[in-house]
Formats: structure tokens, sequence, C-alpha cells
């Protein structure tokens, strides 16, 4: 009850395009797509022969291409993710994968795979458009400057659900009855470099290039049991000072996350995810700082995703994909973090002084016979450390086991608090030296915390 409510709630800040029913090539069922990219750049499959479905000749090894122009040998580092294998790839941006095959009589040397898993959710295809009438019947324009998003861009604005790319400079809108009736045509008829673009393309002679316009939105609420979210302007690159909301609240109690394209400036340009109903923060990535491989999931029913880049920030973006799940799940990284902070203090944090849980007592008297002998010896660490401090300017703490202590003359100088990340022995602070004002250059200051909490302690000595 409390979920739907919320979602409810979000509906109202996410007015944009609302997702509309799963289909086979839908933005919101990117279950069996292995690419996210409409070229597909990005397939890493595993499918080794040409043609439909694979029905064609077999592909060449890339490591024994070397007499052409793309080889493991031309990909050392795996970008166009070439290598020992026969498996389709797409290293020059060709409008899909293919590979070499052996040269045939007539010269032909290389082949499209034609994958039918690899298909970017949100590109609905490749249509015919005879004009007449026209394969999408909305408001329709013109660019020499025409690259996918700026398509999308101008039907979400007249509020379309779909945009089309034809002939490398021609946009037209439309809505799925437009799309019931038009005539689907082979994928490799859409073949036109966009004239704003030269890594996309934008149809081709008498073909519409086909998308949903939420590619690429800067906010929306996505309801649909999965989906997949992209970066701003996407396939575009996003742009400075860009501030972007998606809420997502499909059924279920958890979501299952999973980053298919991860490309952000650098670390002023930051991706979080909260939960809706709390608004705490689960996890947080930048350009120093990538999410981790494989699915992430979230102990989350309703997820906020939000997303700002500084004012000279600009890169590919991201591509996830999302899918609620049944039941509650428990987050592997919330609890490995939370084992790690009860059994060890993390790098650089300070050391606790709160006192381990005692073993049960075995008699009536150990409690109070304990309780005097622990009161005791506190009693003399507390004064040996009050003289101690009265003959210190300076009290340094390692980030990392127990404090060491520097001494120092000069009695009743004012003395400062900081420690280091690696555990070494602290040094000391001779009269007039700047270290009691300020730390050496491999020291940091305690948290405000941590100086208020040791304030109180040596106040009550």
């Amino acid at each position: 009850m409390g979920t739907r409510v919320l979602q409810g709630f979000l509906l109202l800040f996410f007015p944009l395009l609302q997702p509309h029913e799963a289909s086979a090539e839908s933005l919101h069922s990117p279950g069996l797509s292995e690419c996210f990219q409409v070229n597909g750049a990005d397939y890493r499959g595993h499918q080794n022969r040409t043609g439909p479905r694979g029905a064609g000749r077999p592909c060449l090894f890339w490591n024994q291409t070397q007499q052409h122009s793309y080889s493991s040998a031309s990909d050392p580092h795996g970008r166009w993710g070439l290598g020992a294998h026969n498996f389709c790839r797409n290293p020059d941006g060709d409008v899909q994968p293919w590979c070499y095959v052996a040269e045939t009589e007539e010269g032909i040397y290389w082949r499209y795979c034609d994958i039918p898993t690899c298909h970017m959710p949100g590109y609905l295809g490749c249509f015919v458009d005879s004009g007449a009438p026209p394969a999408l019947s909305g408001p329709s324009g013109t660019s020499t400057k025409l690259t996918v998003q700026v398509c999308l861009r101008f039907c979400r604005m007249k509020g379309y659900q779909l945009a089309g790319v034809e002939a490398g400079y021609a946009c037209f809108c439309g809505t799925e009855s437009d799309l019931a009736r038009g005539r689907l045509a082979l994928a490799t008829d859409c073949d036109q470099i966009c004239f704003g673009h030269p890594g996309q393309l934008c149809g081709g002679d008498g073909r519409l290039g086909i998308y949903e316009v939420s590619v690429g939105s800067c906010q929306g609420n996505w309801t649909a049991p999965q989906g997949v979210v992209y970066s701003p302007d996407f396939p575009d690159e996003y742009g400075p000072d860009r501030n972007c909301s998606w809420a997502l609240g499909p059924p279920g109690a958890a979501l299952e996350l999973t980053f298919r394209l991860f490309e952000l400036a650098d670390q002023r340009d930051r991706l979080e995810l909260r939960d809706a109903t709390s608004g705490h923060l689960l996890r947080a990535f930048d350009g120093a700082r990538p999410p981790p491989p494989g699915p992430l999931r979230l102990r989350a029913a309703a997820l906020l995703i939000t997303f700002r880049s500084d004012s000279r920030g600009h890169a590919q973006g991201f591509a996830l994909t999302y899918r609620g799940l049944p039941e509650s799940i428990e987050d592997p990284a919330s609890h490995k973090d939370s084992a790690q902070t009860t059994n060890a203090p993390p790098d650089g944090a300070n050391v606790s002084c709160s006192p381990r849980p005692r073993a049960p007592p075995v008699a009536m008297g150990a409690p109070v016979f304990s309780t005097v002998m622990s009161v005791s010896v506190l009693l003399l660490l507390f004064l040996s450390l009050l003289r101690l401090l009265r003959r210190r300017s300076c009290l340094l703490a390692p980030g990392k086991g127990a404090p060491a202590l520097g001494p120092s003359e000069g009695p009743g100088k004012r003395w400062a608090v900081w420690y280091r990340r690696p555990q070494e022995v602290a040094l000391p602070c001779p009269p007039g030296d700047s270290q009691a004002e300020g730390p050496a250059p491999s020291y940091r200051p305690l948290s405000a915390s941590s100086q208020s909490s040791l304030r109180s302690l040596i106040s009550a000595l």
C-alpha cells in the first residue's frame, strides 16, 4: 500500500512520458538485449557465423586476420573486443557487428552477422518510408546538424512518443498507431551517417530509424517490471551542467541494477542511487569510482536516481538495466561493510575506545569483583594519562592500531591532535615547532566529533 502511494507521489514530480506496455523491442524489455548502442559497437557476445541467426558462413579468428585492417594486433587493449576468438564484432563503427570470412571467388572477405539479440532497447528498428503516406504522421524537420538526440528532443518537446531519423538530416515524429501500420526494412538499410555526428546512423534513403523519445531523457518515471535508463542526451554525449532524476518503482520488494555502459568524464560528474522512501544514499559513482561489474542488488522497492555533471563535463554516459525482485534481499556489500566496521576500523579511521562485550559471569560475586578491579585499573590509567598530558604539547594518533605518544618539552603549551594513515610511531613536537599549530605533510586532523570526544575525556579527568 505504502509503495503504491509513494509511486503515485513520484508521478507528480516526474510527469514525463509514462512507460507504455512492453513489447519485444521496447525500452522496457531489455532482458534479452546484448547491445546498448544502435550499431552494436558494444556487442561482446559469442555468435561466430554470419547471416540471419548465424546461418551463414563461419567467421575467421581475429588473431589470424593480420592481412586485413582489423585484427587482435590492432586492438592490443581490447577496446573493440578483438582477440583470439572468432566472435562477431564492430570495430569500425559500421551499421552492425560483422566478421571476416574466407575470401570467395567474388572477392568478398567479410559479412554482417545479423544478431537478433544485438538490439538497443528503445530503438524500434529500420522502417520503410514511402512518403505517401509518411511512416510517421507527426511534425517533421531537417537539419545539417542532426543527431539522434536532436531528433528525439524535438519530438519529445512536441509531445510525441516516437522519433524517426532519415537520410542523415531529416527528423519525423509519430505515435504508436503509426508504428502499427509500418513496414520493417533490413537493418542494414539504415546506413546513413548523421550530418551532425559521424559516429551515429540516421536512417537511410527512404528508410526511417525509429526510437522511443524516452531514450536519453533527463527525467522520467519507470514502473514497468524491467527496463533501461540512459544518461541524458544518449546516444549523444551528455553535456555540462546536467541535473537529472529518474524514479524507479517496478513491482516487487527490491531492485536489481546492471550497468551495461558507464563512462563519466571525471569525479565531479556523479551518479547517486537513493531509497525513494527514506532518501537514504545507497550507492554513489563517478568518473573515478565506476560501479562494480555484474548485478547490483538493492533493498529498496522504489529508487531515485540522480545524475549531475559540472560545467566542463561531457562523456558517453551510462546505460543501466533494472528489474524488480519479488522478495527483499540482503545487500551483500552492505553486510560486508557492516562486518568490517564491527571487526576492524577502516583505513584512516579513528580507533574506537568502546569496550568489547565481556563473557557472561560464572558466579554471583564475579560481577562485583570485576567491576571493582576494572574501576581501579581505569583510574590508574587516567591518572597516568593526566600526568603525561601535562608534560606534552602534541598528541599524535595513527589511523590504525593503538595511539602512540610523542614527548615534547614545555608544560602548559597548547597541544593539537593529528593522525596519519600509516601505522608509525608519532613524532615529537619540539618547542616552537610549527607542527604544534599545523600538521606535518603526512598528517591529517582528527574529525570534529573525535576532537570533541577527546576534549570531553580530558575535561573529565
